[in-house]
Parts: C-alpha cells; sequence; structure tokens
C-alpha cells in the first residue's frame, strides 16, 4: 500500500494566505505536484464545494478540508502548520493544523479505513500537541504513520476514542467502547441510559468518524451506555436490533439521509448536522437524554421519512420556500428520464414520418407490421412506431412529477397518492400546475399521516396500505371535486398566453430566462428555469410551438457560459492561469453538449467578472432564440440532438453571438475591471 503523506506533501510554519481557499488551493497544488492528482484546478474545486457545503474547522485549532475527486489517482494527506493561523469556521477560533485529505472516487476500503482513522487521531490532545512541537518534516510524517498503525508514542490517546478507533475495521465506530463505558457505569449504579446514534457526512471520510468518537467520549463521561453507528465511506455495520430497541433515544449527527432509518421508527430524536457532533456532543447526549424523558419530544416517524417540517426547520434552518424547492426539484429530476427519451422519440418520429404522424400513429402501430408496411413504406411504419413510444413515455410527465414530489416530502408512502393525483390532473387537463398541486397535496398528507401514533400491530400497514390510500383518497378527491377545474382553466389561459407571444413579448421572455441560465450555473435559479422548460415541453405540437421555443431558448443560453469560457481562454491567455486554461478546453465539450457547469471553475476563482459577463451573453442568446422561433423537441443534448432542433441555423448563430458577447465581456472585465483581493496560491500547473 502507498503511503498517504510523505515529506513533500508537508507545509511547516508557512503563510499561505488568510482564507481557507488560498490554504486549500495550496494543499491541492502539493498533490499534484507529487503526482497524486492529475490536476489543481479540479481538485480544488471539489474540495472547496466541500468546504462550503459545512465548515471543516473542529475544536483544538484544527482543520480537515476533504473531498472524493476524480483529480485524485490514489489517497493522499497533505498537512500544513499555518503561522499566522486561519478561520475554518471552528466555534473556537482560527486554526493551525490543517490536513488535507484527497481521495479517489474510487478508493479501497483499506486507504479510506486508514483516512478515518487519521481524522479520529485529531480529536486527541496528545497527538496533536506532539504536532505542533515537530521540528521537522520527518518527524510530522512519523507521527501520522504511528498513529495510522497505533503506535503508543504517536498515539498515547483518551480511553474512549482509542476504543472507537479500535472498531474502524468493522465500520462501527465506537461499539467496543460505548460498550465498556456503560460496562463501568453499571458498576456504580442499577444500570446505564442507552443511546444508539448514527454519523454521516457527504464524504464519509473524517467527519463521520470525529463526530461518533466525540460522543463516545462525551457518553462515557456522563455514564451513559452509546453505541454508534458510521455510515461512512469504510463500511457500515448496522447496529443490532436488539440494541436499537433497549435505547431510550437516538442522535442523529448527519449531513445526509440516514440509511435504513426505518429501523429506529418511534424513538426520541435528537438531529443535527456532523458536525455538532464534534463541536457538543456533550450538549448532544444529554439533550438525547432529556427526549427520553419527554414524552412529547419529537419521534422517527414510523415509515423512515425526512424529519418533520418543523423539525427540519429548527434543526437545519431550511424555512418552507426552501422545502418546497427541494421538492420541486426533486419532482423535476426524477420527470427528466421521462421526458428525455420522449422528447427524443417523438422527434425521431417527426424526422422519420414527418409532422402528420401524429394523425396516423395509433392506427399504423396496431394495423401494420414488417409485412404489412403503411402507406408511405417503411420510413412511415418506424415514425409511427417511435412517436408512439414518446408519446407514452411522455405520458408519465404529469404522474412522475407529482409522484416524486411528494416522494421528496413523504418519501416511499407519498409515492403511490403522488403519481395518482398527477394521473388525474392529466385526466382534468390540469397539466403540469395540476401535477405539481397534487403532488404537493399527497406529499404533506402522506407526511402528515406517517407522524400519526398508532399501535405497534398497525405500523407495518401503515407505508403499504394506510398511508396510500388515505392521501389519494385525499390529493385526488381534491382535484376532481375542488381544484381541478380551475387549474385546468389556468393551464388553458397559460399555454394560449405562450402560444400567442411574438416580437417584443416574446424578446422578453428570451431575455429572462436567457439571465436565468446563466446567473448560477447550475444552481437553484438555473433549475428553475430549466424546470419551467421541461415541464412544458409536453404541450408543444406542430400547432402550439411556443413550448419548444422556451425549451430551446433554455438549452442555447445554458450552452453559452462553458462556450464563451474556452473562448476567453484562447483569445487572451495571458489572463488566465494554465490550470483554467486546460478546464477551457473541456469546456468546449461540455458548453455544446449543454453542460453549463463546464464554466463553473472559472466562477468559482472569478465570480463577480465572470456571471455578469456569462449573463450579458446568455440573455443575448435568448432573445434571439425567441425572436427566431428557434425550437427544440429534446430537454437536453446541445448540438448533439441537432435532428430535433427546429431553424436549427438560427439556433447555432445564436449560440454563437451570445459566446463571443460572453468571451469579449469576461476578457475586457479581466483586463479592465479591479484585480481580485482574495489571496490565491499556485505553484504547479493544472496538469501532472
Amino acid at each position: 500500500m502507498t503511503q498517504l503523506i510523505t515529506t513533500e506533501l508537508v507545509e511547516l510554519d508557512q503563510n499561505l494566505g488568510n482564507a481557507p481557499e488560498a490554504v486549500i488551493r495550496h494543499l491541492a497544488s502539493k498533490v499534484a505536484a507529487a503526482g497524486r492528482a492529475t490536476e489543481v484546478e479540479g481538485l480544488f474545486a471539489d474540495a472547496f464545494a466541500r468546504e462550503q457545503k459545512t465548515a471543516t474547522g473542529i475544536p483544538g485549532g484544527i482543520a480537515i478540508p476533504h473531498c472524493r475527486s476524480a483529480a485524485v489517482t490514489e489517497p493522499t494527506l497533505a498537512m500544513a502548520r499555518l503561522d499566522p493561523k486561519v478561520d475554518f469556521g471552528a466555534k473556537d477560533g482560527p486554526a493551525d493544523l490543517i490536513f488535507f485529505i484527497a481521495a479517489p472516487d474510487g478508493a479501497d476500503q483499506a486507504h479510506l479505513k486508514l483516512l478515518s482513522k487519521l481524522a479520529r487521531s485529531l480529536i486527541k490532545k496528545d497527538f496533536t500537541a506532539a504536532l505542533r512541537a515537530a521540528s521537522s518534516r520527518e518527524e510530522i510524517v512519523e507521527l501520522v504513520d504511528g498513529a495510522l498503525a497505533d503506535k503508543p508514542a504517536a498515539h498515547a490517546a483518551a480511553a474512549p476514542a482509542e476504543a472507537a478507533g479500535s472498531l474502524n475495521s468493522t465500520g462501527q465506530s465506537g461499539a467496543s467502547a460505548v460498550a465498556g463505558a456503560g460496562a463501568g457505569a453499571a458498576a456504580g449504579s442499577s444500570g446505564p441510559r442507552r443511546l444508539v446514534a448514527v454519523t454521516a457526512c457527504p464524504t464519509g471520510i473524517a467527519h463521520t468518524y470525529m463526530a461518533a468518537d466525540s460522543l463516545v467520549a462525551a457518553a462515557q463521561e456522563a455514564g451513559v451506555d452509546l453505541q454508534v453507528e458510521t455510515q461512512g465511506s469504510s463500511g457500515a455495520k448496522p447496529l443490532d436490533p436488539a440494541v436499537i430497541a433497549a435505547a431510550d433515544a437516538v442522535i442523529f449527527a448527519v449531513d445526509v439521509d440516514v440509511r435504513g432509518k426505518e429501523r429506529f421508527a418511534g424513538k426520541p430524536v435528537i438531529n443535527a448536522p456532523v458536525k455538532r457532533g464534534i463541536d457538543e456532543p456533550a450538549k448532544m447526549v444529554q439533550e438525547a437524554l432529556a427526549a427520553a424523558d419527554n414524552p412529547n419530544a419529537r419521534r422517527v416517524p414510523h415509515f423512515g421519512a425526512e424529519e418533520q417540517a418543523e423539525h427540519d426547520a429548527e434543526e437545519k434552518g431550511e424555512h418552507i420556500g426552501q422545502k418546497l424547492k427541494r421538492a420541486l426539484l426533486t419532482g423535476v429530476s426524477y420527470m427528466i428520464p421521462f421526458v428525455a427519451g420522449g422528447g427524443l422519440l417523438i422527434a425521431l418520429g417527426f424526422l422519420l414520418g414527418g409532422y402528420d404522424i401524429t394523425e396516423v400513429a395509433d392506427t399504423v402501430v396496431v394495423e401494420n407490421n414488417f409485412g404489412n408496411l403503411p402507406e408511405g413504406g417503411l420510413t412511415t411504419y418506424l415514425g409511427a412506431v417511435l412517436f408512439k413510444i414518446g408519446a407514452l413515455s411522455m405520458g408519465f410527465l404529469v404522474p412522475a412529477l407529482a409522484g416524486y414530489i411528494a416522494y421528496a416530502i413523504a418519501d416511499r408512502p407519498g409515492i403511490a397518492p403522488g403519481f395518482v393525483a398527477g394521473a388525474v390532473s392529466g385526466f382534468m387537463g390540469a397539466g403540469f400546475l395540476g401535477g405539481i398541486v397534487g403532488g404537493l397535496l399527497a406529499g404533506y398528507m402522506a407526511h402528515l399521516i406517517g407522524t400519526w401514533q398508532v399501535p405497534r400491530w398497525l405500523r407495518g400497514l401503515m407505508p403499504v396500505v394506510i398511508i396510500p390510500l388515505l392521501a389519494s383518497i385525499f390529493a385526488s378527491g381534491l382535484m376532481f371535486l375542488v381544484l381541478g377545474g380551475p387549474i385546468a382553466g389556468l393551464t388553458l389561459a397559460l399555454n394560449g398566453w405562450l402560444s400567442g407571444m411574438t416580437g417584443a413579448s416574446a424578446v422578453v421572455l428570451g431575455i429572462i430566462l436567457g439571465l436565468m441560465m446563466c446567473f448560477d450555473l447550475g444552481g437553484p435559479v438555473n433549475k428553475v428555469a430549466y424546470a419551467f422548460a421541461v415541464a412544458g415541453l409536453s404541450a408543444g405540437s406542430a400547432d402550439n410551438q411556443a413550448p419548444w421555443q422556451i425549451m430551446a431558448t433554455v438549452m442555447a443560453a445554458g450552452m453559452v457560459p462553458p462556450l464563451a469560457m474556452a473562448l476567453a481562454t484562447v483569445l487572451d491567455k495571458k489572463l488566465f492561469s494554465l490550470a483554467e486554461r486546460e478546464n477551457g478546453k473541456a469546456a468546449w465539450l461540455l458548453g455544446a453538449s449543454f453542460i453549463s457547469e463546464g464554466a463553473i471553475p472559472f466562477a468559482a476563482a472569478d465570480p463577480l467578472r465572470v456571471i455578469p459577463a456569462s449573463m450579458v451573453g446568455g440573455a443575448l442568446t435568448g432573445a434571439l432564440c425567441m425572436a427566431f422561433n428557434v425550437t427544440s423537441q429534446a430537454p437536453h443534448g446541445g448540438l448533439f440532438v441537432f435532428f430535433a432542433i427546429g431553424n436549427l441555423l438560427m439556433f447555432v448563430i445564436s449560440i454563437i453571438a451570445g459566446t463571443i458577447v460572453s468571451a469579449l465581456a469576461v476578457v475586457a472585465l479581466k483586463r479592465w475591471a479591479a484585480p481580485k483581493t482574495a489571496a490565491t496560491v499556485e505553484t504547479v500547473p493544472a496538469t501532472v
């Protein structure tokens, strides 16, 4: 197994800048310089994106920025002892010990376990004290290697954390430690209180295990028997069902969904981000004990759904608008495969059979076959088949949208009532607006029913019978009896307005959609514009091409930012780093494929100049597409779905115009606008 850290990956008492961004970039450059990553910028982007989700500073002047990245070729540690310190978001102040953990996307379990073990060692005071006292890079490497090998000299740690680390190979953090803690407590009393916990973070390398060890140590000090299940990268061994059944309460210290949450159904629960398990473990243990004694405490729902809405708002700061946005985007993301496949098949059907295929497709696919071809021959027959498959796929658009909106709110029990409400919406002519309303009604009703306290014998029937039945009656009944008609009228009016758009009004809509697509490059605003286009795509037809025009506008504008950044790196190379020039080469293909995220590395490095420049070009492209009635029957693919584009020449011209304007704008801003103030450090080329 290759060595995780070497002397060339260590920096001692260096000034690496005054912000986490600069430190992470410098350490990423050291990893690349050591031949352990293919590029700096890709690794930095992944690590800094992880840092922005949750700050990696922990108490004691330590920070552990980490990520999985396709740019990493082998698991690596890079370490810096900073002078001066840099604030990585810890409650007790800036950090001077920085460990950068870089893991490949497909890292093997042995390496991941070592990385996790190192992260756990960093909560041990004597280990961090030895790191601060080390006088050479060689000594740092020796200390880290000792920690990974459990050598006493470098690993004389506190008992609870030591025991927790000893079970790293099983993936169940802290089980032995808490057993000892429980036994100790039992010796002095009639028996310890019992808690269980789950810890998990997005990458599952550092915070997952550090939170587990911190909770174990805090529980031992309180005389509490705490067993932890770590759902991390090095594997997870589920807690024994008997241990869960005997627990008084459960702690979820997680940044991602808990796997197998239904195992804890009915238990009082404390739910918080994983970092709180590191920063405030004792407080979380006390809160769990208090919840166990409170008959009105929040409990894990019986069907493993998301926590109650109020609880999410309190624990995660997610307000109602964010919940609605998350639910809607979940519905759209699951709906897109139906639309993508269906839209492309319909476009191929038109290509082979012409627009008249809509009138004869049903008859052709039923009455004809390869031995009995219809008038028009093989192309008409294949066109009818492809069109019909696409039309049937598109028929799932509204039910899938509604079903997965409900799923985002109520988990699996919401799917059936959501699909039914979506089908009712389609039957009533309420379209995607009705699907959204029906999905929300079904999801919130399923969620509400799932919080009911029912006898144990009835719990098994709740997710498969009771919740789908009652939520379907409620949501679909409202759609039939009250809401379907008015929403259908609104949908008809909206389609009429879109169909009647001409001239200035269409151009204004194109400008707005272009600005939205380029504002955050795949973020929420971009997704809202894209969702609007995709959701209306099924309403398009030869007689009503406005939805197809909107789809073409959104796709063309979304292609502009990466193409513009690629062009800008060609127009004036010296304005861009070597890493950016390398990213520019890839951005050509990403832009042509309608992957707006290809511009993110440029925007992350220089948002105040890249994003406005992108928006200018995107607005121009959107305006031109609408003005020249460009259409797209495909929801994705960029130039590679040329056969689904109407007025292809103007589609290409619109994209070229926006790309040139954005590229010139970003070059001009970089030449003459005020330079960036943020410190950046880059000592090696982007590729090695």
